[in-house]
């Protein structure tokens, strides 16, 4: 059935199908569980009621509890990249120095939000597929007086590699004392161990269609108090993304937005699956999957291009099979096998695959798409 548009070519009115369903094997969004899908069809509520105000009070809770922190986590509608945004604008005023730490394509990233926002930037680059060295960037620190912050992402969707968050912090904390400590934590919250509070970091952010077995639409940032604080002084403009005015709607179980009641229905229903779960047995969980991923690949012949010593517990990196083309690869998994993995970014691009394994996954998701992959290689 179709209609005729202004300028008379038909228009289509079917209503659209579902995409077929497959085993979706990506950094992110990842496969959603059927309790929290069904969730998304719950019908609207008053975002200003009693009913939402207890949303909010569940979430809040069970955030602070994988946030592992006693501090403001607040939710905004956006991906995870509204976080390096978010972070920046509150913390910051034109000009202040900060320096980046670099591993991979989202590390590069965060330093061009930070220059675009007319911060000072400094980078402190690692070559791709290696974690950051903390005695190089204690090196790099000493030599920046002055530094307003210190800018680093956690887990390296691009790379698979996972840099020690304990050990960096510390350095910073001690080579730069001063500077205020933020973490893109996209792709590791809630699947590897980031204790906030213990780890006295100031800003801390995630995004909801990652390790949280939910759909792409929201980012969640937890500022501690020295992070609260900077807001007051910091001079780059921001509205939307006020963090005071969003706490003091938050304080009131309100956000300052009209929210997407559906997405926080399902934010709602994950979290609680998590907490039932236990942070531990989640951690513990994507560590063993990541370990079983990481041997698979590499008794099939193939190369992990992320260093062993910290590769990613929710996303492998692969080299290219020597001798064969990777595109169609993957294009022969995602129409034949119904497997999607992601390629990889930048100049990595036709280099490297990259497997995810994080969110709701169990081994079995993993180990049918790596069978494929197997038998695709014979």
């Amino acid at each position: 059935m179709s209609t005729t548009l202004p300028n008379g070519t038909p228009a289509q009115t079917e209503l659209p199908h579902a995409p077929t369903p497959v085993n979706l094997r990506i950094p992110g969004p990842t496969p959603v569980p059927p309790e929290v899908a069904a969730a998304g069809a719950w019908p609207m509520i008053n975002h200003r009621g009693p009913e939402f105000e207890a949303i909010v009070t569940r979430v809040t809770d069970n955030l602070r509890y994988f946030f592992q922190t006693e501090h403001d986590v607040l939710v905004f509608p956006g991906s995870g990249s509204a976080g390096w945004e978010v972070a920046i604008v509150n913390l910051f005023s034109p000009g202040d120095a900060v320096a980046v730490i670099t591993i991979g394509n989202f590390g590069e990233r965060f330093a061009l939000v930070a220059n675009t926002f007319g911060l000072k930037v400094t980078k402190i680059p690692f070559e791709w597929g290696q974690a950051a060295d903390p005695a190089a960037v204690g090196e790099w620190l000493r030599a920046l007086p002055g530094l307003r912050g210190v800018l680093l992402t956690h887990n390296e969707t691009s790379t698979g590699v996972t840099n020690d968050l304990p050990a960096l912090t510390q350095v910073i904390h001690q080579a730069a004392p001063g500077a205020l400590v933020v973490v893109d934590a996209v792709s590791s919250l809630g699947c590897i161990d980031l204790p906030m509070d213990a780890l006295d970091l100031d800003v801390v952010f995630t995004g909801s269609q990652k390790g949280w077995r939910c759909p792409p639409g929201l980012m969640m940032i937890a500022f501690g108090p020295r992070g609260l604080a900077a807001a007051d002084s910091a001079k780059l403009p921001r509205f939307f993304w006020d963090v005071k005015r969003a706490k003091k709607a938050f304080d009131k179980l309100a956000p300052p937005y009209t929210p997407p009641v559906s997405l926080w229905y399902q934010l709602d229903v994950a979290l609680a699956m998590m907490r039932q779960e236990g942070r531990a047995a989640i951690i513990a969980r994507h560590a063993a999957i990541g370990d079983y991923t990481r041997q698979r690949v590499q008794s099939m012949g193939l190369t992990l291009f992320a260093d062993p010593a910290h590769a990613s517990n929710t996303v492998t990196a692969v080299n290219a099979p020597s001798g064969q083309e990777l595109k169609p690869l993957m294009k022969a998994l995602r129409v034949e096998d119904g497997v999607v993995f992601a390629g990889g970014q930048d100049h990595l691009e036709g280099k490297i695959f990259r497997i995810g394994h994080l969110g709701a996954v169990q081994q079995p998701d993993i180990t049918a798409a790596l069978d494929a992959l197997e038998r695709r290689l014979k």
